[in-house]
């Protein structure tokens, strides 16, 4: 399955919860932080960036919960209301808090579909984990002119204009 040929579609572990995403995602980030090792249990965190309009809940109650980031702006985690497995997060990207979703790329049905396109805050990646040769990484994050594609940032910018987001 290619991305385009059909819609992504993904959910939470007892099935509850479903989703699909309407587009390719914007970009895909494996964070490094220690954040995001913390809230996933694990060494890093996929998440794919979509506009929140290209989110549609099919079915399933969620919740949403918000934790500290070292930021110090947090972020909300949308979870399963019954298994509790968190499907997206939203963060305080350039004041878009509710409009751009990190979608849990271990959540879709075919994860496979959405490698990272870049590897984030690598200079706290676990010692023991060796990226792939050649791939995109930057020890915190980046600037969007380096990592972000034309299309991309074009949809961000509307995104941004939409919400009236200087």
């Amino acid at each position: 399955m290619e991305i385009g040929s059909s819609t992504i579609k993904g959910g939470c572990t007892c099935g509850q919860v479903r989703y699909i995403l309407a587009a390719v995602p914007m970009i895909v980030h494996g964070c490094h932080c220690l954040g995001c090792q913390k809230n996933s249990g694990s060494a890093f965190a996929i998440n794919a960036l979509y506009e929140a309009d290209q989110v549609k809940l099919v079915s399933g109650v969620i919740e949403t919960i918000s934790v500290p980031t070292p930021s110090g702006t947090g972020q909300d985690i949308t979870r399963c209301e019954t298994c509790k497995v968190a499907v997206w997060s939203n963060y305080n990207m350039g004041g878009l808090r509710e409009h751009i979703r990190f979608i849990r790329v271990g959540t879709l049905d075919v994860p496979d579909l959405l490698p990272p396109d870049v590897h984030i805050y690598t200079e706290s990646k676990q010692s023991w984990l060796t990226l792939p040769v050649g791939a995109q990484q930057y020890a915190g994050i980046y600037s969007f002119s380096e990592a972000w594609s034309a299309e991309s940032t074009a949809r961000f910018m509307k995104v941004k204009a939409a919400a009236s987001i200087q």
